[in-house]
């Protein structure tokens, strides 16, 4: 597959999981703008990614995705840059260890899991569907889920207002990556699926940093006495980033066939489709949890 003059934006992308779809459609050819928080790692994972790849069309926007003001200005530079957008991978994922809430009001983790990917879509949705009309074909959203996807979703604890952290999977992490593949399914029925693909990839495991360094705290309860056990064997259980990553590089480089067939769906492990989870088929909820994006945007100017 060949990427060339395609544009494409990985949230995330100084680092871990991100990195390595960076790394890999850079290496197929595209044009790729990857965000991170950190100009100075920004700008190193550039210079990276350009001679490991031999593409220089890498560069780097840096962006808190947690901040609402920050996707706004991501969005303006990436549509300044580009014009039109070949595809969005909303990789970024955020796991606190306490309930804190960001400068918009919003509750950390789901302004990073849910929100951002949520606002950033709507925002670039006119850069993307460009790419139809210039006859670029089929543009794509991907958006990466993370932890462990099964549980259920409280409407009344979305933003960890009743619990922070359960016994077994029931942590705000994992709730918030449920609640964004629920978004994401409303998502896909609003957009027109000729022109852009929206779609879910479950990435499996890294050892990233992100996952050495979280505290016990972003644990489940009946986990947090084990963890410090397990960590040394971590980096065996997990490994490396780029056998993750294949999900999100094999759905961008797909033919526009392929990207059809695959909007609003969910791609598991080992790139087969797999059934929603259970907690993102009730209509109701996926209802709710689009209108609180709506409400908890629209506030900080339109999507």
């Amino acid at each position: 597959m060949s990427l060339t003059d395609r544009t494409v934006v990985v949230t995330g992308g100084t680092g871990g999981i991100g990195k390595e779809i960076a790394r890999a459609l850079a290496g197929l050819g595209a044009r790729v703008i990857v965000t991170g928080r950190d100009p100075h790692r920004a700008a190193t994972v550039v210079d990276e990614l350009r001679v490991g790849t031999g593409n220089p069309a890498v560069d780097a926007v840096c962006a808190d995705i947690t901040r609402q003001r920050d996707l706004r200005a991501l969005a303006r530079a990436v549509t300044d840059r580009c014009g039109s957008l070949y595809a969005l991978v909303n990789n970024a994922g955020v796991n606190p260890a306490r309930r804190e809430l960001t400068e918009d009001g919003v509750e950390t983790a789901f302004a990073g899991n849910v929100l951002a990917p949520y606002l950033l879509t709507r925002l670039l949705l006119p850069a993307l569907e460009r790419t139809r009309r210039d006859g670029g074909g089929v543009a794509r959203v991907v958006n990466t889920a993370g932890g462990v996807p099964r549980g259920r979703l409280d409407p009344d604890n979305l933003q960890a207002e009743k619990a922070f952290s359960g016994w077994v999977t029931d942590t705000q992490y994992n709730r918030s990556k449920l609640a964004m593949m629920a978004m994401t399914r409303t998502l896909a029925e609003r957009v027109d699926a000729a022109g852009v693909a929206v779609v879910v990839a479950y990435p499996g495991h890294a050892h990233t940093e992100m996952n050495r360094s979280l505290p016990l705290g972003a644990y489940p309860r009946l986990l947090r006495p084990v963890v410090p056990l397990l960590k040394p064997l971590m980096p065996v259980l997990w490994g490396d980033a780029a056998a993750p990553a294949r999900n999100a590089v094999r759905l961008v480089g797909a033919t526009d066939a392929e990207a059809r067939a695959a909007h609003a769906h969910y791609l598991g492990l080992r790139g087969r489709f797999a059934p929603w989870p259970a907690a993102t088929d009730d209509p109701l909820v996926r209802e709710r949890i689009w209108r609180m994006c709506e409400r908890l945007t629209t506030a900080t100017g339109p999507a």
